[in-house]
């Protein structure tokens, strides 16, 4: 792209002098055409667009680390991990973790908080802990952050309750309106406030984003301010619904990645990494059917029916492909490698519990 933008305006540059042609050490050979535009309002463009930050396919530092590769611990200044209710026990001794996210605390239908983890089932944990907030309903979440709404004071009432027990609070509202982004900024901002004075922390995992995009909900810019971590779910690029594939591509990372340190900077963002794998079939059988298509299905295979409790039945067999993807050491050390080399200091784990346990040695704290 750099190449392009240096021939656009030598090209426009001898438009204007009377250059027939210019010939380049590559070879190029540009003819004289009449330029659509003037030539200050083309170098202008050409300067705005070449601003852009480009990864260039051939100035990404990525290395794959095969099985066998030697694997030397990767040093970072925070490591947070996930960990879910009532499975505390995946929670070790001695792992490299700075900080604990408990997942989770629900608002409930009603916009009010549901009960919370018991804090005391990872007592033995000396790092930060924080309590994740969730909520599993569109409609709660929309009246719990509405400015000036019974529901909201009561939630920030019950956050601030619920969080001295803990370190901090983690936002990991996944699913807030599209209408509803103004409202989420000055929810969080009002609970930062409530927390701050009681030394806790605020923080909120995110979506992961390669660009800016337009009325986005979760606009990293403008919630950097409000909290003090942003968690970058750096996962399910591709997901139940979607064709099979990676988790998380690492090349996908990697433009995740550059955009959240441009935007959001090494000091606040913790890039979160998936310890998980899915799978998906080749063909789903299960699905409602119309009368004609049972009657073929019958027919070409043969089936016998019979009657349960005077509902008819039958049983088919049929072959089904599983593609799986999945993680190992090898897989996140190629990406805890590649966030390395981007400065980036803090990673992130969802979630405790469904990792390789040979992933935590090559894993330590500065």
């Amino acid at each position: 792209m750099k190449h392009f933008f240096i021939v656009l305006l030598i090209f426009l540059i001898a438009c204007c002098t009377g250059f027939s042609k210019i010939e380049m050490s590559n070879a190029v050979i540009i003819p004289d055409i009449e330029p659509e535009i003037e030539l200050e309002e083309e170098i202008e463009a050409a300067v705005e667009i070449a601003a852009e930050p480009v990864i260039e396919e051939e100035d990404l530092s990525i290395f794959i680390f095969e099985p066998n590769s030697e694997l030397p611990a990767i040093a970072f200044k925070e490591v947070w991990g996930y960990v879910i209710s009532g499975q505390e026990r995946a929670l070790t001794r001695g792992l490299p973790i700075t900080d604990v996210v408990h997942f989770s605390a629900d608002i409930n239908s009603y916009g009010t908080l549901g009960a919370a983890p018991n804090r005391r089932n990872i007592s033995t944990f000396t790092g930060r802990v924080h309590l994740a907030v969730t909520s599993s309903s569109t409609a709660a979440t929309y009246f719990a952050l509405l400015p000036g709404s019974h529901q909201r004071e009561t939630l920030i009432a019950d956050l601030l309750r619920a969080a001295q027990n803990y370190d901090g609070i983690n936002i990991d509202i996944e699913n807030i309106p599209a209408r509803s982004g103004d409202a989420f900024l000055s929810f969080l901002s009002e609970l930062r406030d409530g927390l701050i004075v009681n030394g806790k922390m605020l923080t909120v995992a995110l979506y992961a984003r390669t660009r800016t995009i337009a009325n986005d909900v979760y606009d990293y810019q403008r919630i950097k301010p409000l909290v003090d971590r942003i968690f970058v779910m750096a996962y399910d690029e591709h997901w139940s619904g979607s064709a099979p594939g990676p988790i998380s591509t690492i090349r996908w990372c990697r433009s995740v990645a550059d955009y959240s340190m441009r935007v959001v900077g090494a000091e606040k963002l913790i890039m979160g990494m998936p310890f998980y794998g899915r799978a998906w079939e080749s063909e789903n059988h299960a699905r409602a059917m119309v009368y004609s298509t049972i009657e073929r299905l019958i027919q070409s295979q043969n089936a016998v029916v019979t009657r349960e409790n005077g509902t008819p039945t039958f049983n088919y067999q049929a072959d089904v492909n599983v593609k799986v993807y999945y993680e190992d050491e090898y897989s996140i050390y190629s990406r805890m490698e590649m966030y390395k080399s981007m400065d980036v200091t803090n990673i992130g784990f969802w979630r405790v519990g469904q990792e390789t346990q040979r992933v935590w040695n090559t894993i330590k704290l500065e």
